[in-house]
């Protein structure tokens, strides 16, 4: 079906719906890339009005990846929820954006309303709203996950302690662990990016997060992000596995490129759940994704990278995760070029993630040839925090020594904590307290005043 829309006088037409939401996007590198992009501004502003005519229901007969080549379009499909969708079934994406700004869109109805929702609705809307519309409206969606703590509550932020090693030495990411902790991070997860795929390297990282999780009674979870083969060969073996992670795409081809299918991802969440290691919950998925890493796999079909990442959210909600993470900045400028594009990046994928139901944070990062550098992060920092963000990254100094990009850091979570008033998951931030590192308002406490964790001599316990 053909589209047609006037901007100043001048006629602009387009090929199908596929073509439509890539033109309507703000500018990206990545959608230049791949030749998708408006070639004018005024062809973008004819996109976004023939986008906001277009009814919602149309995206569940046309389809912008064919159902019958994509297991992601066929899974995105046949777990439509018509009758969640029914209360907006009526609208066009313009009129669904005007609904979703509106008193009548509440935490509650937006809770009821994602089971309704295609990721692609979510992509289109997303592309007629300014940031602080996508501010506005993530802010008004609560997903709440549980494992070992509860995260996701109004008015709280976590925080993955990232304590990656360029050798997978055990004392080193120890160290950085036990720096975190004292820092006051780590509810979301303690999560190792790994050098090695070699399964006993794997075991002994397992293993040593797992020692510190039981010993000092932590209530958080801990996760080595390898492959998920490798996670299901753990898992064999009993250790000591709490999250399953996996890098996911949006489209059948991308997630091939990762070695995964929707299948595998199933199997390895039920066998991690066979453990029954969670207290207080069993949402145990991680999954990362990232704009672009569709159109580095050659597997976008002529798709934006936005509406692919979003794509991948589809994917995501069939396992209710535990966490998801949109890593924005990390492919590089090739596909988000400078701040503006990474601001805005991560503003969408928050509110997309959101709006479907998911449990949605991010890595505010930009690798070191990107035109972009630390103010850039910290004003995504705030603007996520405004926008109701589950958790973010926590890297010793930002600057991850094994993946070699900026991030952000410990302290970086102290000031957005103090500056926006969120608190910790609350088990994790009564730990805390119980340990002496923070005081009942969830202040840390100064290093002289830990008397109780500084005797325990963590780091020797931990990794002789």
């Amino acid at each position: 079906m053909r589209y047609t829309a006037r901007v100043a006088s001048q006629s602009f037409e387009f090929d199908d719906l596929r073509q439509v939401m890539a033109m309507a996007s703000p500018p990206r590198s990545g959608d230049e890339l791949a030749g998708v992009a408006a070639r004018s501004a005024q062809q973008r502003m004819a996109a976004r009005y023939a986008l906001a005519e277009v009814p919602l229901a149309r995206f569940l007969s046309e389809a912008l990846v064919p159902y019958e080549r994509d297991n992601i379009t066929r899974l995105i499909i046949d777990t439509h929820d018509a009758a969640a969708f029914a209360p907006v079934a009526s609208l066009t994406v313009g009129g669904f954006r005007d609904w979703l700004l509106s008193d009548a869109a509440t935490t509650e109805v937006l809770r009821a309303l994602a089971p309704g929702l295609t990721p692609e609705m979510a992509a289109a809307v997303s592309k007629l709203m300014r940031n602080q519309d996508l501010i506005a409206v993530a802010r008004k969606c609560s997903v709440v996950t549980r494992f070992r703590n509860t995260l996701g509550l109004p008015g709280r932020i976590a925080v993955r302690l990232q304590p990656n090693h360029p050798t997978d030495d055990l004392r080193g990411i120890a160290a950085s662990t036990l720096d975190g902790l004292l820092m006051g991070a780590g509810d979301a997860v303690i999560g190792v990016n790994p050098v090695s795929d070699n399964l006993q390297a794997l075991a002994r990282l397992t293993h040593m997060l797992g020692e510190v999780i039981e010993r000092f009674d932590i209530p958080t979870q801990s996760c080595v992000l390898t492959h998920v083969t490798n996670t299901l060969r753990l898992v064999e073996q009993r250790a000591p596995v709490d999250l399953v992670f996996q890098s996911i795409g949006g489209t059948e081809d991308a997630n091939r490129a990762f070695g995964i299918t929707p299948e595998l991802l199933g199997e390895a969440h039920d066998a991690a759940r066979s453990l029954s290691r969670g207290t207080v919950g069993n949402n145990l998925m991680y999954f990362e994704t990232g704009q672009g890493s569709a159109l580095s796999a050659n597997a976008n079909h002529g798709v934006d990278q936005q509406t692919c990442e979003a794509r991948a959210y589809g994917l995501a909600r069939r396992y209710r995760p535990l966490l998801v993470n949109t890593v924005v900045g990390f492919i590089g400028p090739e596909y988000l070029f400078d701040g503006k594009q990474i601001i805005r990046a991560g503003l969408e994928d928050h509110f997309c993630g959101k709006l479907l139901g998911l449990p949605m944070g991010c890595d505010i990062c930009y690798t070191n040839h990107a035109e972009a550098d630390q103010d850039d992060m910290d004003n995504l920092l705030v603007l996520l925090g405004s926008a109701g963000l589950n958790f973010l990254m926590g890297v010793p100094g930002a600057d991850d020594v094994m993946l070699n990009y900026q991030s952000t850091s410990f302290h970086d979570a102290l000031f957005l904590r103090r500056t926006l008033g969120l608190k910790r998951a609350p088990e994790f931030e009564d730990w805390l307290g119980r340990m002496q590192i923070a005081d009942a308002a969830g202040q840390l406490l100064d290093a002289g005043a830990t008397p109780r964790l500084a005797g325990m001599n963590m780091l020797s316990a931990l990794a002789p």
